[in-house]
């Protein structure tokens, strides 16, 4: 990373103070080749989905200086720290506009900015949206530019076909205003990882931690195309786990969760970066705990493997090992099964629930079924007719215990609507 001085804003005075990512300082920041970026990047980064005013523009009057001030703090934190590396989207309301107001006063070579556009059907729209981005980050050009959301097959076409969103990315370069292009997406593994096979893609950002590994065929083929690879919500996503279950607390030690978690994530060179969603200076602190376990492979595993033993030997305790061996075997796609109900999905937070105790992470993604669209499909099991899923499990070797798991995970789980964040602030200001 570019070596040097960081620079704090307190007061709105331009200070400077030394590099945190020294060797004289205890656990220095660690840096990962950000695939064919050739960018140093942190392996922790600074995500700009949660210290914002709200999930809506708004004119930067409204926004309230206590608010503002903590962003700021966040951000020299985040830099104090060597996490050079803000990230934040279009979709994330009043984040960069509030960011427009802080790193435009920061030396711009230091720093990685990423910011993201959801694909259009009209790639004109895509570029305004992309204009108004970089008008609310008040920056000359962005490091990283992410389609945001290739989810699907729609999605995935409005960026890669002629004349879509990704020409449009090629002509900000051609600009000037974009360095590298990549995607974000929440889909399914065959679409990331037909995005990219296309090899039009320097990184991406996509799911993928402890309690959800499907997508790791993605990350190889990531690796094949010498493409950066950033973690998505590791800490939230991944479990909630800065509010952990009593039993995933013990079947962590000597860790915490979240330390587990993102060592369990790094130990994998293929994997660059984590997303911190920081809300406030102090969220960055535990996440720092993890660097002094990444000092050597040898280290790192003499950690790693006890905890997944323990993690291992609660799944077969709580559900057996056939079933934590073969469940996924046969499952139907969310488009496959009458009433789209999403049956892996569903099978999956049962299985969080009996084996880790994270009910609460499971109510949540639970809930927002039938409320996600391409973010999270498919519908909860609260009404489902079993002759018609009996027939489409038929490839199941557990077809009767999946209708019985869907059933009981309904009664346990089922709540309150949930919706997306960004709807949440809609349905809080309509």
């Amino acid at each position: 990373m570019p070596r040097g001085l960081w620079v704090t804003l307190k007061n709105n005075q331009a200070m400077t103070f030394p590099d945190r990512s020294s060797a004289n300082f205890p656990n220095p920041m660690l840096y990962r080749r950000f695939g064919r970026t050739e960018l140093s990047m942190p392996v922790f980064s600074c995500g700009g989905m949660r210290y914002q005013f709200q999930w809506q523009d708004a004119p930067f009057a409204q926004v309230p200086k206590d608010n503002q001030h903590n962003l700021q703090s966040t951000i020299e934190r985040s830099l104090e720290l060597g996490i050079n590396h803000i990230e934040t989207a279009r979709g994330y309301g009043t984040s960069e506009m509030q960011l427009g107001k802080i790193l435009p006063r920061l030396p711009r070579e230091t720093l990685i900015v990423q910011t993201k556009v959801s694909p259009k059907d009209d790639p004109k729209e895509f570029r305004r949206e992309f204009d108004k981005s970089l008008g609310y980050l008040n920056l000359e050009y962005v490091d990283l530019l992410g389609i945001h959301g290739i989810n699907n097959r729609e999605t995935l076409e409005q960026s890669l076909r002629p004349g879509g969103c990704l020409d449009v990315c090629r002509q900000l370069q051609r600009e000037g205003r974009v360095r590298f292009v990549g995607f974000s997406t929440h889909g399914p593994t065959a679409i990331i990882t037909e995005a990219i096979n296309s090899g039009e893609f320097d990184y991406v950002n996509l799911h993928w931690y402890y309690i959800f590994q499907d997508n790791w065929p993605a990350i190889a083929a990531a690796t094949a195309q010498d493409m950066g690879v950033f973690i998505i919500s590791p800490s939230d996503k991944g479990g909630q786990l800065y509010n952990p279950p009593e039993k995933l607390v013990n079947l962590c030690q000597p860790l915490s969760p979240i330390i587990f978690n993102n060592l369990f994530c790094l130990s994998h060179p293929q994997v660059h970066t984590l997303s911190i969603g920081a809300s406030r200076p102090a969220d960055f602190d535990e996440h720092l705990k993890t660097l002094s376990y990444l000092a050597s492979d040898q280290e790192t595993e003499k950690v790693l493997q006890p905890i997944l033993a323990k993690l291992h030997g609660a799944m077969v305790e709580a559900l057996g090992e056939d079933w934590v061996n073969s469940w996924r075997i046969g499952l139907p796609s969310p488009e496959q099964t009458p009433g789209e109900i999403n049956i892996p999905k569903i099978l999956w937070l049962y299985n969080l629930c009996q084996s880790f105790d994270l009910v609460e992470y499971s109510k949540m993604r639970y809930n927002l079924l039938g409320n996600g669209g391409h973010w999270f499909p498919g519908q909860p099991a609260s009404n489902f007719d079993r002759q018609q899923l009996w027939q489409c499990l038929a490839p199941s070797p557990h077809r009767q215990k999946v209708l019985e798991v869907l059933q009981e995970t309904d009664r346990l789980l089922k709540g309150e609507t949930v919706q997306r964040l960004s709807r949440q602030e809609v349905a809080k200001t309509s």
